[in-house]
């Protein structure tokens, strides 16, 4: 059953140009060369919620621990803690639509 990579954050204060250029350049294709396929990205604009939200799909929960807890994963998401605060993921049974 193919599951969904729930990630959230915000973006650190004054990093957005720096931020942006990362998720751009090394985040999206690095997730894509560890096998999870980026499906949608969602960005708060008001209220109390986490800035950013993207979805990473996984052929099943079995991949997406295994990359989750790979060596080339955690050095993705170090990277990308220089930029962001409040990270967190979880992962979900996929659906079609928005998932928080």
């Amino acid at each position: 059953m193919t599951v969904k990579v729930i990630l959230t954050w915000d973006i650190a204060a004054e990093r957005d140009q720096e931020y942006f250029e990362f998720v751009i350049g090394e985040f999206i294709p690095g997730v894509q060369r560890l096998g999870l396929q980026p499906a949608e990205a969602w960005a708060t604009l008001y209220g109390h919620y986490p800035q950013i939200q993207v979805g990473l799909l996984a052929r099943d929960v079995a991949q997406a621990h295994k990359i989750l807890e790979s060596g080339d994963w955690a050095q993705l998401q170090e990277r990308l803690f220089a930029f962001v605060k409040n990270y967190s993921h979880k992962v979900v049974a996929a659906r079609n639509g928005f998932q928080f």
